[in-house]
């Protein structure tokens, strides 16, 4: 009995007359011992989980040989192996789009950037253009050695669509070589200030707990104790700048840089950021019930309509001259508005309790 009878194919999905376009197609080697499918794609797909292969498995949307298999078919040499999906597949191709950027520092080798709340980085789904990286290839269109599809220039780092300020953006290979070497050893200097729920008890603090995603919400990344084995390890310094009773402003100091730490270690003390809709900060978490102050609390989200984040300085050493370089950026117009609307609450009632 042949390999392919071992295993039930799947049905395609109900609209069979659907067009299905092609996305991966490999071809097994003549040594490939047998293997089940949704393993044998993990090694040719390492972005995607297994999870989701297993999905596109049920779906009817991988084949072997030119019909749907299981997950659990064994792939064999030379079996041809395709991923087809209902839609086309994206072009990937990073085009310049004339986009305003703020640049606060620009030589040969390097940029550093002040980015706006709003502003997605890079493209991925539902952001396929308008992104930071198309306003790059505008800026630098006229630049022979800059090319915008080359994964080594461009980048160093990246900060959250809705958080605002500072980037550094390397223009050479060895640039973002050199820079991405400092990132790892965590030699850059990087604060950010955020306004969370909550009066914080102590001046100043560190957080630590590794960072995955949340196994219930993959949306959200999640703290798991240091020892797990678990994330990633992940450690913010904080101290308090300025207290308004019922919200924090505070400084962050990263000596590591994970997927949403600043969100996620805030969060996980109990503090979640101020308006952030992602971990439960876009609702009323301290204060009062009155109507008034539920008043003033939806003008503070509709002043500052995002997590109020804002990547405020950035340090490094220069890539090329060794040369120690430092920014900083002012907070954005709506985090600034933001601060001044809790600064007159608070004002507002020591004045009304010492009347």
């Amino acid at each position: 009995m042949s390999e392919e009878k071992l295993h039930d194919t799947v049905e395609l999905p109900d609209e069979e007359s659907a067009e299905l376009y092609e996305h991966l197609r490999v071809v097994a080697d003549k040594g490939q011992q047998l293997l089940r499918v949704d393993k044998f794609l993990i090694l040719h797909l390492p972005d995607t989980s297994r999870n989701r292969i297993q999905a596109a498995a049920r779906a009817g949307f991988i084949h072997v040989n030119g019909r749907p298999q299981k997950s659990n078919y064994r792939v064999k040499p030379l079996d041809v192996v395709t991923l087809l999906l209902d839609r086309p597949r994206y072009d990937s191709t990073i085009e310049p789009e004339d986009i305003p950027l703020n640049i606060v520092y620009e030589d040969d080798q390097l940029l550093v950037v002040d980015k706006p709340a709003g502003l997605v980085v890079h493209p991925g789904v539902g952001n396929f253009t308008g992104t930071l990286v198309n306003a790059l290839a505008w800026h630098l269109r006229d630049n022979p050695d800059y090319d915008p599809n080359d994964p080594g220039v461009g980048l160093v780092h990246r900060i959250d669509k809705d958080t605002s300020g500072l980037l550094v953006v390397a223009k050479t290979p060895d640039a973002k070589t050199k820079l991405g070497v400092q990132f790892f050893n965590k030699t850059t200097r990087r604060r950010y200030n955020a306004l969370v729920w909550g009066n914080v008890r102590e001046d100043e603090g560190t957080i630590r707990g590794n960072i995955a995603r949340n196994p219930k919400d993959r949306l959200q990344m999640a703290v798991f104790p240091e020892d797990s084995e678990i994330g990633k390890h992940a450690v913010t310094h904080y101290r308090v700048v300025e207290r308004f009773g019922y919200v924090t402003l505070v400084e962050c100091i990263l000596e590591t840089g994970r997927t949403h730490q600043i969100r996620a270690h805030m969060s996980h003390i109990g503090h979640p950021l101020f308006n952030d809709a992602r971990y439960g900060g876009d609702v009323i978490l301290r204060g009062l019930t009155s109507a008034s102050y539920k008043a003033f609390v939806n003008h503070c989200f509709e002043t500052c309509p995002r997590q109020a984040l804002h990547a405020r300085t950035l340090g490094f050493k220069h890539p090329a001259t060794g040369e120690e370089m430092d920014f900083s950026s002012p907070l954005a117009e709506d985090f600034e508005a933001l601060l001044k609307r809790w600064r007159t609450y608070r004002d507002g009632l020591k004045t009304n309790n010492n009347e």
